[in-house]
Parts: structure tokens; sequence; C-alpha cells
């Protein structure tokens, strides 16, 4: 018995249910197959849980190739970085939420006969991983929390919606060469924008087609038109019970994202949580990336 709304999406790929013994969980959610890449060392233990790692809104699986990469190495543990839905390669689709993109790790679980894994997100990718623990706690051995809070989000999260507007109003010409097509986005993001971190990451996935069009590998307007569901993330998780399992999260000292006032309230929802504070900004995984990497190898090692 499946999830009965499966249609095609209009790029020609097929959107997949979550399979019986989980249908009870995904009511009208319509779960996509995922892009991912797979990272394995030469000796590879199989008794230990995969790991699978989901990047942050403007993201993608390929900011975490060299993450990925050192902790297959490191662990003898298969680690799985992913596309999250209209990001990267994986499929465009209206709907972008922290229950939806959970559905997509049950998908892919399924797809890969995973029965149990650890768990690691960043900033949006970390809240579809919170809500995926404690929906799903059956499915998940240790998760990793990379700079993002059950609690709150910054009161910056409205530039989001500004650079995400931005992103939809740019208007490229054709015969501009990819250079050039890049410093007109910029000029248009930088009215938005303060910060050249931001924008260069955000450039990275401006393409331009063989017809010469300019587009975003982003689902552009889903993002936009599913923005305020960032700033509703506590009904999103009311009810579900705590998380009993290890939970660690790494936060920046130089990030917004996470207020170490809300611990007590982070501890009611994961009891079993400890928390590392780096010298870093909200992208912690790459500005302290060995430390990072030092801690998630210890932890899921312990």
């Amino acid at each position: 018995m499946f999830c009965n709304r499966i249609k095609h999406l209009s790029i020609g790929q097929r959107l997949h249910p979550i399979k019986n013994h989980v249908a009870a969980y995904c009511s009208n959610i319509q779960a996509i197959d995922m892009s991912y890449d797979v990272f394995e060392s030469k000796n590879p233990d199989n008794n230990l849980s995969p790991l699978i790692i989901m990047h942050g809104l403007f993201g993608s699986k390929q900011n975490w190739r060299g993450v990925g990469r050192a902790l297959a190495s490191k662990m003898n543990r298969k680690v799985i970085t992913v596309d999250a839905r209209n990001h990267g390669n994986s499929p465009h689709i209206d709907d972008h939420n922290s229950k939806s993109m959970a559905a997509d790790i049950v998908q892919l679980m399924h797809r890969l006969n995973f029965r149990k894994v650890s768990i690691l997100g960043h900033s949006m990718g970390g809240r579809t991983m919170m809500y995926f623990a404690l929906k799903y706690p059956e499915m998940v051995d240790k998760a990793i929390i990379a700079d993002i809070s059950p609690i709150s989000i910054p009161g910056d999260i409205s530039a989001m919606g500004k650079i995400l507007l931005a992103m939809k109003n740019i208007n490229i010409p054709q015969d501009v060469p990819m250079a050039a097509g890049r410093q007109l986005a910029n000029a248009e993001l930088i009215k938005v924008v303060p910060s050249k971190e931001t924008i260069d990451f955000v450039l990275l996935n401006l393409r331009k087609a063989d017809d010469g069009k300019y587009y975003w590998i982003h689902n552009v307007d889903a993002l936009y038109n599913n923005m305020s569901g960032f700033t509703k993330y506590g009904e999103t998780i009311k009810g579900l019970p705590p998380f009993k399992g290890p939970v660690m999260f790494i936060c920046g000292k130089n990030s917004s994202y996470v207020d170490p006032n809300h611990w007590p309230q982070i501890q009611n929802i994961f009891p079993n949580s400890e928390i590392h504070w780096l010298d870093a900004g909200h992208l912690v995984h790459f500005d302290q990336a060995a430390k990072f990497i030092e801690l998630t190898v210890g932890f899921l090692s312990k």
C-alpha cells in the first residue's frame, strides 16, 4: 500500500511514495528521489550506521564533498551527501518544508536499503534532520546538528526572502558571457545582501544553458513561496516526543542562528545532547573544517 499522491514532475522525474511500513507517517506528503553521492573508505565497516548529510539553504551536496570524503576515510563508515529537494540536481516541487524533506530521507533509506542511519544537517538541513529524528526515532542512531536551533531563528531570516526575491527578478541577457552575467547578478544581489561571502555562495548556483539563457539550479519560486514556514518550526515539531538518542550540536560563536540562552529548552527536546561552540560563523563546517570533522568523528565513534 503506497501513499496515493503520485504524479510526474515537469522535468520527467517521478514522485515516489513512502513504503507501506511507514505509510502511517506519510499522509499527503510527496517524497522525491534526491540526488546523492556516496563516500566510502577502502575498508568500510558495514556494521556502522551510514551517515546521511543534508546541506542548508542555497547549498548542495557539492559543498560537503571534502567533509564527506574525510569522514568516510576516518571512520570506515559509509557517508551519503544529498541534494535537498529544490536544490542541486534533485527534483523541483512546490512543497518545501522540514516534513517533506524528512520524507525524502525516508525514501532514500528505502532506495539504499538502510534500516537505521546517523544524520548530520546544517541550517535548513539541520532542521530537517531534527524533525526526522523526532518523527522517526527508530530510524536514527545518532544526530549532529550544525548551527541551527529548534527554538528560534535569527531576525535576519527576512534577508533570505529578500535574496530570493532578488534572484527571481534578476534578468541577464542571453548574449552576455558567464563572467559578465555573474557580475550583473552580483550587482543586483549586493543591493539586498551586505555580505560578500553570502553573495559568492548564492552565485555558485547560477548557470547558463546551451541556448544562452541564465537560470538558478535552485527552485527559487518554491523556496520563496515557502519562506514563511521557516518561522513556524515550533508548530512543525509540536506534539512530537523528545528524541532520546545521542545528539551533538556544533555552533559558531560568531553566528546568530543559535542562542546560548535557549540551551535548556533545546535539551527538553533532545535530552541526550551536547553542544560545542567553535570560533566560526554560520558556515561552521567551512570556517573550522578540521575541528568540525574531529568533533563529528569523535561523537560518532563513541
